[in-house]
């Protein structure tokens, strides 16, 4: 071992072999990008690229709709995860709803090329393949948000109009505002800080980051507790009679029946990366499309800071901020009909 060459050899053997752990590390089991025809059991509409999504239609028949919606779940959702007016709401107002599985999750076709824009293309080729009619309205949730802002982007002239509930925000987005970047930030976990920082700067390391356990990581990885989550949230999801205590598990082992590559973890890398345009630049669309966006204060997951900044930019958007609610509004009583109403705008209901 006295030899330079020696001791070079074995520098190189040494390296080999942290970069090939390394490498196992890092890199995601593959995913399944097919399902067998007993897995395939919800309606399927055949987008442009070929792919196919999975959707479920509830509240009264398309063909007496007063209003169409299509909802957009969140993260780890599923086409089970309607936006969950009251029967009241659905037949007074004759609301049809359509909602699916968004590219990579449930019985959808996964998309590797996944992108702002793709999923709001997505949204639009559902709509004509169901026959909704040149505008519709839509319902997003969390993460869901950024199919939202593609389609303000990209069709607005499809949309009659459309309500965010905690869109997810995005600290690199130009033109938000250095102070309420900075509170923002500053009201993070430390894992969730860390998250942030591997979702847009390594997103090659997500898989790693969110399913290791020896450094803080994501509040939502797969394994996190809900220590992280608003007081407010932490009640809804352990509550037996709330919504989401009662259906998530149920919706989220169908959703990620792919695994988690393509749905959740494409779902971060997509949301956090450098978009091609920033919400804060969207112009107005043209004609009376009414535009709203809600927003707990307590929503420790989407800073309150982010969401006011994205909404005083725009003079055409309805902000509404709840105070002392968290992020999981879909879960209060009262909130979604009061959601689903302003939106339409029809008669008015008071959320609890």
């Amino acid at each position: 071992m006295g030899s330079p060459g020696v001791w070079c050899n074995v520098l190189v053997v040494l390296i080999i072999g942290v970069v090939g752990i390394l490498v196992k590390v890092v890199t995601p089991p593959p995913g399944s990008t097919t399902l067998d025809g007993s897995q395939l059991t919800a309606p399927r509409v055949q987008m442009r690229d070929g792919r196919f999504l999975a959707y479920k239609q509830v509240g009264v028949p398309l063909e007496t709709a007063k209003h169409v919606i299509v909802h957009v779940h969140g993260y780890g959702g599923s086409r089970h995860l309607t936006y969950p007016i009251s029967q009241e709401v659905t037949e007074e107002d004759g609301v049809c709803m359509i909602s699916f599985d968004r590219a990579g999750y449930g019985q959808s076709d996964a998309n590797p090329n996944r992108s702002i824009k793709s999923e709001a293309d997505d949204v639009v080729d559902l709509a004509d393949g169901l026959g909704l009619g040149r505008r519709f309205y839509v319902t997003t949730v969390s993460i869901g948000g950024y199919t939202g802002w593609g389609l303000l982007k990209y069709h607005p002239d499809r949309l009659a109009g459309m309500a965010m509930q905690a869109p997810a925000t995005n600290f690199w987005w130009s033109g938000l505002p250095a102070s309420a970047v900075k509170a923002g930030w500053a009201q993070l976990a430390l894992g969730d800080k860390m998250a942030f920082c591997v979702w847009h700067y390594f997103p090659v390391l997500t898989y790693w980051h969110m399913t290791q356990t020896w450094l803080p990581t994501s509040s939502v990885a797969p394994h996190a507790g809900l220590q992280n989550f608003s007081p407010g949230d932490q009640e809804l999801m352990k509550l037996s009679g709330s919504r989401l205590a009662k259906t998530t598990p149920e919706h989220s082992k169908e959703a990620a029946q792919r695994g988690p590559i393509e749905s959740t973890f494409r779902d971060l890398t997509v949301m956090f990366s450098s978009w091609d345009f920033s919400p804060l630049e969207i112009r107005q669309p043209s004609g009376s499309v009414s535009v709203h966006i809600w927003q707990g204060t307590e929503d420790y997951l989407v800073p309150v800071q982010l969401q006011r900044a994205v909404a005083n930019a725009h003079p055409w958007v309805q902000y509404h901020e709840l105070p002392n609610h968290g992020h999981f509004l879909n879960g209060v009583p009262g909130i979604p009909d009061r959601v689903v109403r302003t939106l339409l705008g029809t008669r008015t209901t008071t959320a609890n």
